[in-house]
């Protein structure tokens, strides 16, 4: 897994004034940026179901993709996925047309696509869910996306980490300078979060297998970057 390496910014000169980030004029600033890491091993997963059906009629493009779409739906209800975790993300009908050269095009029929987002929070399922999906209808599937359902406490961790960090920083540097870290006087969070595991395109199968598709979680990392001022003194 690619891991982001901590990044540190570090400038120190001595204030003038004070510039309205809580340092006195006699003071000597030191900005540090820190970044913390923490690894999880993901608990929900989102995917999209759709289905795709043409006809040489709107409606009647409709109604076909209607009836899938419906058995698509109740597959996935059968498997045990919640009608919380199940929502409409698009329905689109298109005019198909034949092209020819030095030709006006012809229309030779509509398409109708439904597509589903949903959230699995049984990855162990999730194999037996993908299955069901095709088996009742879905002919087009992506995804998995991995996601912690409740990062705040890994998130609170990964803070934790980062100020510790930038506090080691900010010591050793005062220490090469002769000075000491005083306190600090601002702390700013800048981007973090959950790095997001990309999500793989899963082709539909024509029948379903003997045995259910294997879904990985494997681990995530999430990470949390601080911007933090420390005052350092003699």
């Amino acid at each position: 897994m690619k891991r982001f390496l901590p990044l540190l910014l570090i400038t120190a000169t001595p204030a003038l004034a004070d510039d309205g980030k809580g340092l006195p004029d006699h003071g000597t600033r030191l900005d540090i940026v820190a970044t913390g890491h923490v690894q999880r091993t993901p608990d929900v997963a989102t995917i999209g179901a759709g289905v795709v059906t043409q006809a040489t009629e709107a409606g009647k493009a409709m109604a076909a993709n209607a009836d899938r779409m419906a058995a698509t739906v109740a597959a996935l209800r059968k498997a045990g996925v919640a009608d919380r975790d199940i929502q409409t993300a698009q329905v689109s009908l298109q005019p198909q047309y034949r092209y020819g050269d030095n030709q006006p095009p012809v229309l030779t029929g509509y398409q109708v696509s439904n597509r589903v987002t949903v959230r699995l929070r049984d990855l162990k399922a999730a194999g037996r869910v993908l299955d069901a999906l095709v088996a009742a209808g879905a002919n087009q599937i992506d995804g998995p996306s991995f996601a912690l359902d409740k990062p705040e406490a890994a998130l609170d961790e990964a803070r934790t980490q980062a100020i510790a960090t930038a506090r080691a920083r900010a010591e050793l540097y005062a220490k090469a300078a002769g000075l000491r870290v005083v306190r600090i006087a601002r702390i700013s969070e800048t981007d973090g979060g959950q790095s997001p595991i990309r999500p793989m395109p899963i082709m539909a199968m024509a029948a379903r297998k003997a045995a259910d598709t294997p879904v990985e979680a494997g681990e995530q990392e999430l990470a949390v970057s601080v911007a933090v001022s420390f005052e350092l003194g003699q």
